[in-house]
C-alpha cells in the first residue's frame, strides 16, 4: 500500500500539467464546438447551437475536399519515408568512405524549424530567383510555377516533408536495424536464403514495432501540418494544397469562427485516432503476422 501511494505521488506532477495542457484544453475545445461564437462580431458572446457545427461539415466542400488532399499528401510522405528510410539505414550499416559526412548532412534537416524549411523551399521554388525552376528549365525545359500548377504544388509539398523527415526514419530504423541479433541471420544463409527471403521473413518482423511506431509519428505530424505547407504554397492555387490543418486556421482566424473551426479539429483529431488505431490492427492482428511471417 506504501509503494502505491509513493508511486501516485511521484505520477502527480506528471499527471497534472497532462490535465492542464492536454486534458483542460481538449474539453474547452468540445465545449465551442457545440456554439456559434465569433468574438469579434457584433454579438461576441457563446449562442449554443447544439450539433449544427457538424452536421455543417457533412456538407462543407472545403473541409471535405481539404480531408481527400490531407490523406494523399500523407500517404505519398509517410510511405515514401518509411521505403527510403528503411533503404538509407541499411546504407548507414555499411561502411564507406564518407560515412560520418553523408550521415551528418543527412540528419541536419531534423534540426531546422518546420517554418524555416517552408520559407527556404519558397525561396528555392520561386519562378524568378529559385534554383529548382532554374534547372528544370535549363535540363527539362519544364517551366516550374507552383502559384498556377496545382499538381506541382501538392508533389513540391510532398518532396519537402520527405525531405524534412525522412532523416528521422532512417535513425529510428536505423537504431532498430543494428539492435537485431545475428544468429537467425546466420542461420538464414546457412539454409540457402536469398536477400528477399531474409528481409521478408526476418528483418521485417523483427523490426515492424520500429516501423509502427514511426508510422504512427509521421502520420500524426502529416494530418495536422501547417506551417511549412503555409509558407511554401499559402494554401493553394485552389485547395491543392489546403490541408486540414490549414483549413482549421483559415476557419478560425481569417473568418474568426471559433465554433465551426472547433468542430472541426475534434472531427480531425477523432479521425486521427481511427487512422492510427486501423494501422495498428492492421499490422499487429494475427492474420497480418501470418502474412509477414
Amino acid at each position: 500500500m506504501r509503494s502505491n501511494k509513493i508511486g501516485w505521488l511521484l505520477l502527480a506532477p506528471t499527471l497534472t500539467i497532462l490535465g492542464l495542457f492536454g486534458i483542460v484544453p481538449f474539453l474547452y475545445v468540445l465545449y465551442v464546438a457545440f456554439h456559434q461564437w465569433n468574438p469579434f462580431g457584433a454579438n461576441p458572446g457563446m449562442i449554443y447551437n447544439g450539433a449544427n457545427n457538424f452536421r455543417r461539415l457533412v456538407v462543407d466542400g472545403e473541409f471535405l475536399t481539404s480531408i481527400y488532399y490531407t490523406a494523399l499528401f500523407a500517404f505519398f510522405a509517410v510511405v515514401s519515408e518509411i521505403i527510403l528510410g528503411y533503404l538509407l539505414a541499411q546504407l548507414f550499416t555499411k561502411d564507406f568512405p564518407g560515412k560520418a559526412v553523408f550521415r551528418t548532412i543527412h540528419t541536419l534537416p531534423l534540426i531546422v524549424a518546420p517554418i524555416v524549411v517552408g520559407s527556404v523551399w519558397r525561396l528555392m521554388t520561386t519562378p524568378s530567383i529559385g534554383i529548382i525552376p532554374y534547372y528544370l528549365k535549363y535540363w527539362f525545359g519544364y517551366d516550374l510555377n507552383i502559384g498556377s500548377n496545382a499538381t506541382a504544388a501538392f508533389a513540391l509539398t510532398v518532396i519537402m516533408d520527405i525531405w524534412h523527415w525522412t532523416p528521422l526514419v532512417t535513425l529510428t530504423l536505423l537504431a532498430a536495424i543494428v539492435s537485431l541479433p545475428k544468429d537467425p541471420f546466420e542461420q538464414a544463409q546457412i539454409d540457402g536464403a536469398n536477400r528477399w527471403q531474409i528481409f521478408w521473413h526476418i528483418t521485417l518482423p523483427m523490426i515492424r514495432p520500429a516501423i509502427l511506431a514511426t508510422v504512427f509519428i509521421r502520420l500524426m505530424d502529416a494530418l495536422r501540418t501547417v506551417d511549412e505547407v503555409w509558407m511554401l504554397t499559402g494554401g493553394g492555387p485552389g485547395a491543392a494544397t489546403r490541408y486540414l490543418g490549414l483549413h482549421i486556421w483559415k476557419v478560425v482566424f481569417p473568418k474568426t469562427d471559433y465554433g465551426y473551426g472547433s468542430a472541426i479539429s475534434i472531427i480531425v483529431l477523432y479521425l486521427t485516432l481511427v487512422m492510427c488505431w486501423l494501422l495498428y490492427v492492421g499490422l499487429v492482428s494475427p492474420r497480418a503476422k501470418k502474412r509477414i511471417i
